[in-house]
């Protein structure tokens, strides 16, 4: 949807889960030799600015990234694209899953990126230059990339959940990639709200895919009380991670 900007959210709760489960994904594929693809189908922008009117206006970020940065260990592959962010890019940036994804992956491996919005695919590209950026509809993309070169490799969607039909879409779009590329991982967020809308898509994509890893972590909140994602063709000991993660997230 051409009116969300993830900026008034980056680094937020929803950010926090997700990111620090795409990164430990990656990071587990990466330590095997053969190369991977990465495609993401709503990319944003990949960097972000924490100080900036956007992020200050929601406060979204100082009750996300700035109080469970200590949760991670300093080796820890979240952690790590975190700070190298910093690193580069000043104390306040904060990667979004395209930028994750650069700093873990490997020279070899590949990166193509779909964003749709007229100003943050652009952005996109001044960020990461060596990856493949593509302005359109992430959607057809995907169908269009998969198959991918290299063969082994993980595909995020991550919708903005703005537009309704994003529900039937969703399930839609993994049924078919999953039928071009069976091998692939396919990880999809979806947010949980108090009307529990995401049930019946999580009904279909459970009969579609019986042996995908669902993991949810919930928070106190008026509109959005938690997050989701839902994990086809999981990495090995996957749910380790989502269990020590639901740890942090009780604790909170």
């Amino acid at each position: 949807m051409l009116s969300y900007l993830h900026a008034f959210h980056a680094g937020n709760l929803a950010d926090v889960h997700k990111h620090a489960m795409l990164a430990w994904m990656l990071d587990a594929m990466a330590r095997k030799p053969k190369p991977l693809s990465y495609l993401e189908t709503h990319a944003g922008r990949a960097l972000y600015d924490l100080s900036a009117p956007e992020a200050r206006k929601t406060g979204e970020a100082a009750r996300g990234i700035g109080r469970a940065l200590g949760w991670f260990p300093a080796a820890d592959p979240y952690r790590r694209a975190v700070e190298a962010a910093r690193a580069r890019h000043g104390p306040h940036a904060y990667p979004g899953s395209p930028l994750i994804a650069a700093t873990l992956l490997r020279p070899a491996d590949r990166l193509r990126l779909a964003e749709l919005h007229p100003a943050e695919a652009p952005a996109l590209r001044l960020a990461l230059p060596r990856a493949s950026v593509e302005h359109g509809d992430g959607l057809r993309l995907a169908l269009a990339w998969t198959p991918p070169d290299p063969r082994r490799g993980l595909l995020l969607a991550d919708p903005s959940w703005e537009v309704k039909s994003d529900y039937d879409a969703m399930p839609a779009l993994l049924e078919r990639v999953a039928a071009k590329w069976p091998a692939g991982v396919l990880l999809l967020w979806y947010p949980l709200l108090a009307d529990a809308r995401h049930a019946p898509m999580l009904d279909r994509l459970q009969a579609s895919f019986p042996g995908a890893l669902r993991h949810e972590v919930r928070w106190a909140g008026a509109r959005m009380a938690g997050s989701g994602l839902l994990a086809v063709n999981p990495p090995w000991r996957m749910a380790e991670r989502a269990a020590w993660l639901s740890a942090r997230f009780a604790a909170l």
